[in-house]
């Protein structure tokens, strides 16, 4: 027996299996030995400067050639409402598909300077890929990120084609707050674009769903009381937070979409990926795909990209070009 397969007979005997992991065992995920010792060490904690500092040597060497990035761009009015576009320098045979990239931070925090490894990695990757600020708590609490997002997609179908995108092929990927955001501004039509979604894919990382069992279950989760976080955004008032559930809001039509969750994730990220996945499936009409990606907690999944480190690039690179290839 193999020293993985050893590992998962060891967790399955603990009563400790993570959520998915009844499936095929993963293939080896990439991460480097040394950090996937060290996250395995952490455990499931969401640790934003020790945890960084794993993957800051290999964000240092980052390749950056042959992208132009554009940074500061207004999508709106708000302080807050700017992007950076990373667009390949290469000639394309035609317009290029567009991701949009939204970053986490609790709903409090976070910044688009913070994940300009994902704007050059998917640039060099072929995609037009804006990476925008939204608005945060306190100061702005829900829907404003859903808000946002809606409108970093009307800014896009205005704009993508002077950066070589095709504004008929956009995908939305959010991680953490952000996850939330973009399955808010896609999957409740309250928050579409008067002319429609028209997206042709959205990839869910890691994201907060139901800010209602969050609440509810603050024991099991471990959160803390008041929680910051969620408090923040979703206001004080537990008991209006099921309104605000997007479990709970999907009304819109089925399309694309990747849910992933890391497997050191927080388990509150874990139920709610089970959590959405099921609700889109058994009762929208949805078909999502679902990844676990092994060996990465809730940040370092993130900080690997453009690092040589696939664990989630890989299978959201799979999903992109599975969904972006131009009409024939």
């Amino acid at each position: 027996m193999n020293r993985a397969w050893r590992r998962w007979w060891r967790t399955l005997a603990c009563g400790m299996l993570p959520l998915g992991m009844g499936a095929a065992m993963a293939t080896p995920n990439g991460v480097p030995p040394g950090i996937e010792a060290r996250v395995r060490a952490q455990g499931p904690v969401i640790d934003v400067p020790g945890t960084k500092t794993l993957y800051e040597p290999l964000l240092a060497k980052q390749p950056r050639e042959g992208v132009r990035r554009t940074t500061g761009l207004a999508y709106g009015s708000d302080e807050r409402h700017r992007l950076d576009v990373y667009a390949p320098e290469a000639a394309a045979p035609g317009p290029r598909p567009v991701l949009v990239f939204v970053h986490g931070g609790g709903f409090v925090r976070g910044d688009k300077a913070d994940r300009d490894n994902a704007g050059y990695f998917f640039a060099r990757e072929g995609f037009v890929t804006a990476v925008p600020n939204y608005r945060l708590g306190p100061k702005h609490r829900w829907p404003a990120g859903a808000e946002d997002i809606a409108s970093v997609l009307r800014w896009l179908r205005q704009n993508a084609a002077e950066f070589g995108g095709d504004p008929q092929r956009i995908v939305l990927m959010g991680e953490s707050a952000g996850a939330a955001h973009v399955a808010a501004a896609t999957l409740v039509k309250r928050f579409h674009p008067p002319e429609g979604l028209e997206i042709v894919g959205a990839v869910l990382v890691s994201g907060v769903y139901n800010a209602r069992l969050e609440a509810l279950a603050r024991r099991q989760f471990g959160i803390a009381t008041p929680d910051p976080r969620n408090e923040a955004y979703f206001g004080p008032d537990t008991s209006a937070w099921g309104a605000m559930s997007t479990v709970d809001l999907v009304d819109a039509a089925p399309f694309p979409i990747l849910l992933t969750y890391a497997e050191m994730d927080p388990m509150q990220m874990q139920v709610q990926a089970g959590e959405l996945f099921a609700r889109l499936v058994s009762r929208h009409g949805f078909s999502p795909d679902l990844h676990v990606v092994r060996g990465h907690n809730h940040l370092t999944q993130v900080y690997s990209i453009n690092t040589g480190d696939e664990s989630l690039t890989r299978p959201v690179l799979e999903f992109l070009r599975g969904r972006t290839r131009p009409a024939e």
